[in-house]
């Protein structure tokens, strides 16, 4: 990540919530998420690590933007999952991760294809817009790893798949952390 722009947190959600207004554009987005980088001391606050999973830390949302960090200890994976026709990006900021996406072939049966061999990503590689993926940080990687998930349009609710027991549920999202309301 090294040459990229580094920015306060406040200035990258503020960027961020400009790209999911209104149409979004997604080459703008995927640009600004390529060439900029969050200012190492501003991410700081969002960092926490439990043993062999990953902790989801809300930053901001509103309507329009859900902005996350996800902070993936070594052999944190998340499960298959739909993104609801939300569009979503996620760049490693530290670590590597593995990305692999999947088509849903059948519902009934549960059939999912793999859109290609899993990629892996260090800092910088941004991943997106996801429909339907999983995500984790493999024990061979060697450490802890940390990702910021854009969400334009977010959601509450998304299907977790489980392939081997042939079955799609609904699961509701929560956070690990999140600031405080207004008014609390």
């Amino acid at each position: 990540m090294a040459g990229m722009a580094a920015i306060p947190m406040a200035e990258f959600v503020g960027e961020v919530r400009k790209r999911c207004a209104g149409d979004i554009d997604r080459a703008s987005m995927e640009r600004f998420l390529s060439g900029t980088r969050i200012e190492p001391a501003s991410l700081e606050a969002y960092l926490s690590f439990a043993p062999g999973r990953y902790l989801r830390h809300l930053v901001h949302k509103d309507p329009d933007v859900e902005l996350l960090v996800l902070c993936w200890a070594r052999g944190a994976r998340a499960p298959i999952h739909g993104h609801e026709g939300e569009l979503c990006w996620a760049r490693v900021e530290r670590g590597r991760l593995r990305f692999t996406s999947y088509r849903e072939a059948s519902r009934q049966p549960l059939r999912l294809v793999a859109l290609g061999p899993p990629v892996e990503g260090g800092p910088g590689h941004v991943d997106g817009p996801a429909d339907i993926h999983a995500v984790d940080n493999p024990l061979e990687l060697g450490a802890d790893a940390v990702s910021v998930h854009v969400y334009c349009r977010p959601y509450d609710e998304c299907d977790l798949y489980d392939p081997a027991q042939g079955a799609v549920r609904r699961v509701r999202l929560q956070y690990d952390s999140a600031p405080p309301s207004p008014g609390s």
